[in-house]
């Protein structure tokens, strides 16, 4: 059961590590300033655990057509949070190395850029981005909590401590306190 979560921290080489570290850099970095540091925690895991039970599923049935890449690496929750971020992005459009596209298409794109990115799994990637558009669609409801309990994690172990540590961001779980957290 551990392995649901932890092949997200499995890398083979340097080439994916580092593809790995400029994608959650980028990616999971903007949505943690949406949600908040409790909350992007929690929906990490659940995010590398619908994405595996998801790339289980469909392993046993796309392994018959073709050979399937092991999952491993923080791509498919990447892909995960970024599925989030545009299916509740209030643009229509943005621009995607100098082409103008629907928000909607870009982690599509995004996903066939990844398919070259070497040992990197294009199943596990694309079970992360449905489990993302899932969740950012309101499919997985029961799994969002409310802000207010976004900010009692923030005071209690190990999200208060986490505050504490000097040169660490750590943004806090509500909407109010984000927003003073910004101006300040």
């Amino acid at each position: 059961v551990h392995r649901l979560v932890t092949y997200i921290f499995v890398y083979e080489d340097l080439i994916s590590l580092t593809c790995g570290a400029i994608i959650i850099w980028y990616f999971a970095g903007s949505f943690e300033k949406n949600v908040g540091t409790a909350k992007h925690c929690f929906l990490t895991i659940v995010f590398a655990v619908l994405s595996a039970l998801l790339y289980l599923l469909l392993e046993t049935v796309v392994s018959r057509v073709s050979e399937v890449e092991d999952a491993k690496g923080f791509m498919p929750v990447a892909f995960a949070t970024l599925g989030v971020s545009t299916t509740r992005s209030r643009m229509k459009s943005t621009l995607f190395f100098g082409i103008r596209l629907p928000v909607v298409l870009v982690p599509w794109f995004m996903l066939c850029i990844a398919w070259f990115i070497p040992r990197s799994s294009l199943l596990s990637n694309l079970c992360g981005l449905l489990a993302g558009e899932a969740y950012g669609l309101g499919y997985c409801f029961c799994l969002d909590f409310p802000e207010s309990v976004g900010s009692k994690l923030d005071r209690v172990f190990p999200f208060s401590l986490l505050k504490r540590i000097p040169g660490l961001k750590y943004i806090p779980g509500s909407l109010g306190e984000r927003r003073a957290f910004e101006s300040s």
